[in-house]
């Protein structure tokens, strides 16, 4: 490798590179233009730490230098910030030119004005070398950031309301057929665009029926997303719960139905697939009334159940039909001022290629239109520019209940944020603290045991790469939900978009594999991937990535040694001794014997020795085992001479792999 090219890499001058390898114990010479790929290798998974110690010995060398002045201990200024700040009032509070602080944030690459406004975190960053203690102002920050309620506090203060369509949320197993029911419905082939036929993000729909708007979102059913379908069942009025007639209720399916009991919500069970030959629509009632506790109507319960086929339109009008009955149970939870303040919640959001940061919002108060500014936690977001509904095409406004994809975002909004419309402060973020999935590699902790020595715990070091936050959050909640022992997986970084050379690089400096959903890789990074050994992996249905790193840490799984112990022997007799084997003949007094079982010798009350059954004769016959009240001949290895009268107590040790789920 050109050093060149390593020194783009690791983000350094080729001159301070050379000048600093010999400190790390690579001497390739100061006038060396090239540097043999293993060393490189080397060089790239050291230098995130030997940068961050570089770093901290500076800041320590002007710590001490600010304390021989007299400039730190006490006399050290303390400035509290909220979750925002200024320029200006920053210099102002810690007593320092303007200037001075704009200086600092052009070295951590962030342009400011004096009037404009920095977050918490790039102040803190800057504080260190300004010589500055910088403190958070709690309640600042809890003011700001706290919109746990806020559509319910915007709702509450509206004056005049007026009836909305619901928000339907579509949930259930696996492959129970969701997406092909939303497709019946709104008579469009989604599911045809799906990898694998499984829904890959959550997507929000309207239809019509009766001179009703009906607005679905459908949660992908994969187990894998079920922070996604909690996002869903939370914006929702309204659930279906999908069980398939020929599969009836699984795992997914009690897990959705718990999603719904935590959100307190009626719903409504569509029982699909009864076109199929082996469809049982009371064996799925029975399961349901056993299982959930749920008793249909027609069995003397309250939940409404409607037997559908997606595949053949069968009974989709009746569905419609239940769902808008039980909306008008619902009307006073179905109240919207079209014309008050506009909000909504992100149930999507991407990075385009072409259009930058994009979102579907789920209007739930207001009226959104083209130009509206947006804001986030009090933070400017960026402008409506273009709006889009479901099916792609431009409109110029989207009212309560009504989902419409954002294109104009400058911050990358997450799923669940809370956007309004309004102006927001202006403010400059550190790389860190942006809205978006980027998270800088990060060095593995070893950890300790009780007492102080390190835990010897094999570790699958991840890099995630997607195309959408939903996505990335998904993968990584899966993963982090995988039951082992003794084996670890770490994900050191995630963000999105394509596979560039620098993913492989931070890849290859973390020692990581990385894996990439929905996402492409460069021809470049793949060369670079080639010669750096770095696995790269892409995929486009999210339950095979999960299957790989499955089977991969049962590969890696240590399994437990059990002992089972299976007989007893008295040796009666000894035909030969060797160095570390005897020929005996003895009698199983309990159980049985075989080749290869192991052994505890005992004599006189009191286990001396182990050893190991070899070979097992009856009569000259060699056979496979011998059981209780037989006599036998049999090869014994062992360290302590076997004598006539002594007991072995016969065992075998299982391998016990324990299956990860």
């Amino acid at each position: 490798m050109n050093i060149t090219e390593l020194a783009r890499m690791l983000k350094v001058n080729p001159n301070d590179l050379r000048d600093r390898l010999p400190e790390l114990g690579f001497n390739i010479g100061y006038k060396a233009i090239k540097v043999d790929n293993t060393v490189a290798k080397k060089i790239i998974a050291v230098w995130p730490a030997f940068v961050r110690r570089k770093e901290r010995e500076e800041r320590e060398r002007r710590a001490e230098v600010q304390r021989k002045k007299g400039e730190a201990g006490k006399d050290r200024p303390i400035v509290e910030v909220g979750a925002f700040i200024s320029v200006r009032d920053l210099a102002a509070a810690a007593g320092l030119p303007v200037n001075r602080i704009l200086a600092e944030l052009i070295k951590n690459s962030i342009f400011s004005s004096m009037n404009e406004k920095i977050d918490f975190d790039t102040a803190s960053i800057i504080g260190v070398d300004l010589g500055i203690e910088i403190r958070p102002a709690a309640a600042e920050v809890e003011a700001v950031f706290d919109n746990s309620s806020r559509v319910k506090d915007v709702l509450a203060a509206e004056a005049i309301c007026s009836l909305r369509p619901p928000v339907i949320v579509v949930m259930g197993h696996v492959d129970h057929g969701k997406t092909k029911l939303l497709d019946a419905i709104r008579h469009t082939n989604i599911m045809g665009g799906e990898a694998g036929g499984i829904t890959q993000h959550i997507g929000a729909y309207q239809v019509e029926r009766r001179d009703r708007k009906l607005t679905f979102i459908d949660t992908p059913g994969h187990e894998a997303f079920t922070a996604m379908r909690n996002r869903g069942a939370k914006v929702a009025d309204i659930a279906v719960l999908v069980v398939a007639a020929d599969d009836g209720v699984m795992p997914q399916t009690v897990e959705a139905y718990r999603i719904i009991q935590a959100a307190g919500i009626p719903f409504v069970v569509a029982i699909n697939k009864i076109d199929k030959e082996d469809a049982d629509i009371q064996k799925v009632k029975q399961e349901l009334a056993n299982k959930l506790n749920i008793l249909s109507e027609d069995w003397g319960g309250q939940a409404i159940c409607v037997p559908v086929s997606a595949r053949d339109n069968k009974n989709i009008d009746e569905l419609l039909d239940t769902l808008i009955l039980v909306a008008d149970m619902e009307v006073d939870n179905l109240q919207a001022n079209a014309e008050g303040k506009t909000l909504g919640t992100i149930i999507e959001s991407n990075m385009d290629k072409s259009e930058g940061a994009v979102a579907t919002l789920l209007v739930q108060n207001g009226t959104l239109g083209i130009g509206d500014e947006l804001m986030c936690n009090g933070v400017d977001y960026g402008k409506a520019r273009n709006l889009k509904n479901y099916l792609g095409k431009a409109v110029l406004k989207a009212g309560p209940s009504t989902p419409v994809k954002i294109i104009g975002f400058k911050h990358q909004p997450v799923v669940g944020d809370i956007i309004e419309v309004g102006h927001g402060i202006k403010v400059k973020m550190t790389k860190a603290s942006k809205v978006g999935m980027e998270t800088p590699t990060a060095a593995i902790p070893v950890e300790k045991n009780e007492d102080g020595d390190d835990v010897v715990e094999e570790k699958i070091v991840l890099m995630l790469k997607g195309d959408t936050l939903g996505s990335v959050e998904a993968i990584e909640n899966s993963l982090n939900k995988i039951d082992t022992q003794g084996v670890k997986v770490k994900i050191i970084a995630k963000s999105l978009g394509n596979i560039s050379e620098g993913d492989i690089s931070r890849a290859q400096a973390g020692s990581a594999k990385l894996l990439g959903f929905n996402v492409k890789i460069s021809p470049q990074a793949a060369e670079s991937a080639r010669n750096g050994e770095v696995v790269v992996k892409t995929y486009k249905i999210i339950y095979e990535l999960i299957n790989d790193i499955k089977a991969e840490i049962q590969e890696l799984v240590k399994p437990e040694i059990v002992r089972v112990d299976t007989g007893r022997i008295k040796v009666l007799a000894i035909f030969r001794t060797d160095k570390k084997s005897q020929i005996l003949g003895g009698k199983v007094l309990s159980g049985e014997v075989k080749p290869g079982y192991l052994t505890e010798l005992e004599r006189d009350n009191e286990i001396i020795d182990n050893g190991k059954i070899v070979t097992l004769k009856t009569g000259k016959e060699d056979v496979d085992m011998v059981e209780a009240g037989n006599e036998c001949g049999f090869g014994y290895e062992t360290r302590t001479p076997v004598v006539v009268g002594d007991l072995l107590n016969i065992y075998r040790e299982d391998k016990i792999y324990k299956k990860i789920k």
